[in-house]
């Protein structure tokens, strides 16, 4: 991390003067040649034939995206190391970005491989997340092309690129304390062996996931500075967390009931300005209004259960 600074420093003055600026072809002393991108996209496409080839099945699926996201990392170190300012800094964005996909991945295959799926990698989360990614480019190219000296601020990069590496572990860290008991889906059945996790990260957040892409999506508008998007990101982000955490905390008081009314009393969120589901004192844990909602949720769950399969085909 702390070799990025000077990095981002030492481009901050190229083409100040309006005057063409060449962009060093030399990574870690090596001299890159003007055909090193079209040997990398070579290498890519024979990697994709190899895998073709040889893999099969899930591991296919899981191979082909990443060698995508392996593929594009590389592009992204050579942007940072290599381009002028301030296209390193989006080399320094499609990074952290790519990593962040592969490493949810291969966090989940660890801790937890039977629900690792190809949707484990989060590259399909949903359209908003695409929109947002789509709309943090333009205003990048926008900005570039109309205020190029706007883009060249290389502590607040540096600070972005800070916040990621922060928020990239402390979420990886809660997939690992977590292990069994993290899902990327709220889960409406409690599966079997599911415990309440208390210790570890989870005694400091009771969301310390959530917290980490909070602060890493803020980060990476952060990096690319982007004011219009770092607004954005933030406002858009503690909205969603804010009903994310609602929903999922419900589902957290009919799954432990006491205990985690009790782990919410001690611990807070750690996202800004949301509390969570929290039970209001005149609708305390053990009311008669609060046992009874939880027994006509469990009423409606058996009812579902042993409806005989022929009553449900038509749904």
């Amino acid at each position: 991390m702390c070799s990025l600074l000077p990095m981002f420093l030492e481009s901050e003055n190229t083409d100040f003067n309006g005057q063409r600026v060449v962009a060093s072809q030399e990574l870690c002393g090596v001299s890159l040649g003007p055909y090193v991108y079209l040997t990398l996209l070579f290498y890519y496409a024979g990697l994709n034939v190899a895998i073709a080839i040889c893999i099969h099945g899930f591991a296919h699926q899981v191979a082909i995206r990443s060698a995508f996201l392996g593929f594009v990392n590389s592009l992204g170190i050579i942007l940072l190391c290599t381009a002028p300012s301030p296209w390193n800094v989006f080399g320094c964005y499609v990074f952290y970005l790519t990593f962040f996909h592969f490493s949810e991945f291969l966090a989940i295959a660890l801790t937890n491989p039977k629900n690792a799926c190809v949707d484990s990698f989060l590259l399909n989360h949903s359209w908003e997340y695409g929109a947002a990614a789509l709309g943090s480019w333009a205003e990048f190219l926008l900005e570039v092309w109309l205020f190029p000296r706007f883009k060249r601020h290389p502590y607040i990069t540096f600070l972005g690129a800070f916040l990621c590496f922060g928020s990239e572990v402390l979420r990886k860290l809660a997939i690992f304390t977590a292990k069994i008991n993290f899902s990327h889906v709220v889960q409406n059945e409690q599966e079997e062996g599911h415990q309440l996790v208390t210790h570890g990260i989870y005694s400091w957040f009771r969301h310390p996931s959530y917290v980490g892409w909070f602060y890493w999506s803020i980060g990476t508008q952060l990096i690319l500075v982007n004011p219009v998007c770092v607004v954005l990101y933030a406002f858009l982000s503690w909205k969603f967390f804010y009903y994310r955490v609602q929903v999922e905390e419900l589902i957290l008081l009919r799954f432990f009931g006491s205990d985690y009314y009790n782990y919410q009393q001690k611990v807070g969120t750690g996202l800004p300005f949301i509390s969570g589901y929290l039970i209001r004192q005149w609708y305390g844990m053990f009311s008669h209004a609060f046992r009874h909602k939880l027994r006509e949720q469990e009423c409606a769950k058996k009812t579902i259960t042993n409806t005989p399969r022929t009553t449900l085909g038509g749904l």
